[in-house]
């Protein structure tokens, strides 16, 4: 294929990628910017195949049929509740690739540069080198984290802040080593320690991340995992493999500031583990009444009397798989005349959109999934509430105790409705650790057991 035709296709590929994060930002059109995604990787695929010439189709067709395979099975298998450990996971592999691609693009006999070449290209290794090997460990601890191998207590080791600039200020001295050596065999020994001290980064600043954190630390691996590959993009000389980089770099690192800023957390402060290490869940806030549990037929009176009702999820409804259940009840509700609309808090969940995409699975209504600042203010003209699995994002003592782990975090003020019914299994903490206060205030009903079941029970009887 002729140089103009494959950048031809490679701006068409381009545009097809925006067209796909641009379909992707909203629900009503995050369908249709997938098949713009696919289309694109599709055309990135085919142009590269024949524009650079491999020495067998065979094997990377074989290749590619082995990666499509493993991922058509992964996809189809995963469960919902583990998307952010998938989402994690596949992150490291993109900066794994990074680390891989660097060293063959360095040991390679034909990517020997001299002189302003040479300086370029070391830089380039590198970096991404250094990008892929934070990424890849950060994001094997992050996986470890969300599947609870690792906990989710933030690792502080003593003086670990210092330990990070230590580890920086080591990887800029190999750096200027790696790039002054004049043969590959002195240059190997600086990008080899590197790598470890790189890796080492990675895995202690996702350790040192409190389990409440773990949505912007996926959208931030998302972000070094676009620049890693905007790094192996230049290394390999690859405009299209550039500009995919880069805007998936910049999108997550966007995605991360929104997620900061809605949990009301310093971005800098998240990825240095500043967030949780002061603190613990000890300091919560003083428990003060008993929790009122409420039957089913009760929760029926109190929804069959209601005007208003607003549902929120949590991560405890994907673990019951209860979507499903409670989009049948939105209809019945809705069919009685009950205004029900669903209450989104921004990190609901494990990952950005997690709520969003399970009721978009059980096929609920775009227009009545609002986000939290939308319904914040309706709390208090609100009958009845059903959290369903959120704990967090729903806790009173983000605003009442200022030494809480969560203190400051923007939440959903469900305990200002006339009453709040909360489907939990037991009594325990949410993933940050901390006590809940909603769960004893005075209009607030606990119903106990499993969320698909107590919604099926409750639907059964409406």
């Amino acid at each position: 294929m002729a140089q103009g035709l494959t950048s031809a296709v490679y701006i068409a590929a381009s545009i097809l990628f925006i067209l796909s994060l641009g379909g992707l930002s909203h629900q009503e059109s995050a369908r249709q910017g997938n098949l713009f995604g696919i289309a694109g990787m599709a055309l990135a695929i085919g142009a590269t195949l024949l524009a650079f010439t491999p020495t067998s189709y065979g094997l990377v067709l074989g290749v590619m049929a082995i990666g499509g395979a493993a991922g058509s099975t992964l996809a189809a298998r995963v469960e919902m509740t583990a998307m952010p450990q998938l989402v994690a996971i596949l992150h490291s592999f993109v900066g794994l690739a990074a680390v891989l691609v660097g060293f063959a693009s360095f040991l390679e006999p034909a990517g020997h540069f001299s002189g302003a070449e040479k300086v370029v290209h070391d830089i380039e290794v590198f970096l991404g080198v250094l990008i892929g090997a934070v990424t890849f460990t950060g994001s094997v601890a992050a996986f470890g984290k969300l599947q609870g191998i690792l906990s989710s207590r933030p690792l502080t080791l003593p003086g670990r802040h210092l330990i990070n600039l230590a580890i920086g200020l080591a990887c800029i001295w190999l750096g200027v080593l790696f790039v002054g050596a004049e043969f590959p065999a002195a240059g190997i020994w600086p990008l080899l320690i590197m790598t470890g001290l790189a890796f080492i980064f990675g895995l202690h600043m996702v350790l040192a991340i409190g389990g409440a954190d773990m949505p912007v630390v996926i959208s931030m691996l998302n972000s070094y995992s676009g620049w890693a590959a905007a790094a192996t993009g230049f290394m390999l000389a690859n405009d299209l493999l550039i500009v995919t980089g880069a805007l998936v770099g910049s999108s997550g690192a966007i995605l991360s500031y929104i997620m900061c800023r809605a949990m009301n957390r310093r971005f800098l402060s998240v990825i240095l583990g500043g967030f949780g290490g002061e603190t613990s869940s000890s300091s919560g806030p003083k428990i003060e009444g008993e929790a009122v549990a409420v039957s089913t037929e009760e929760t029926v009176q109190l929804l069959a009397s209601a005007k208003s009702v607003v549902i929120v999820p949590g991560y405890g409804m994907a673990v019951a798989h209860a979507q499903h259940p409670v989009s049948e009840l939105v209809k019945n509700l809705k069919d009685r005349g009950v205004e029900t609309r669903f209450a989104i808090h921004p990190v609901a969940g494990r990952m950005p959109g997690h709520m969003n995409v399970l009721l978009a699975e059980a096929r609920v209504p775009y227009d009545i999934v609002l986000e939290m600042d939308e319904i914040n203010s309706d709390f208090p003209e609100t009958d009845v509430v059903l959290v369903i699995g959120a704990n967090d994002i729903v806790n009173p003592a983000a605003q009442e105790v200022p030494d809480s782990p969560i203190a400051g975090m923007p939440v959903l003020e469900v305990w200002k409705a006339k009453t709040t019914i909360i489907l939990k299994r037991s009594m325990a903490t949410g993933y940050a650790g901390v006590e809940n206060p909603l769960f004893y205030r005075d209009n607030s009903r606990m119903l106990f057991g499993d969320a698909k079941e107590s919604i099926s029970a409750v639907l059964a009887n409406l």
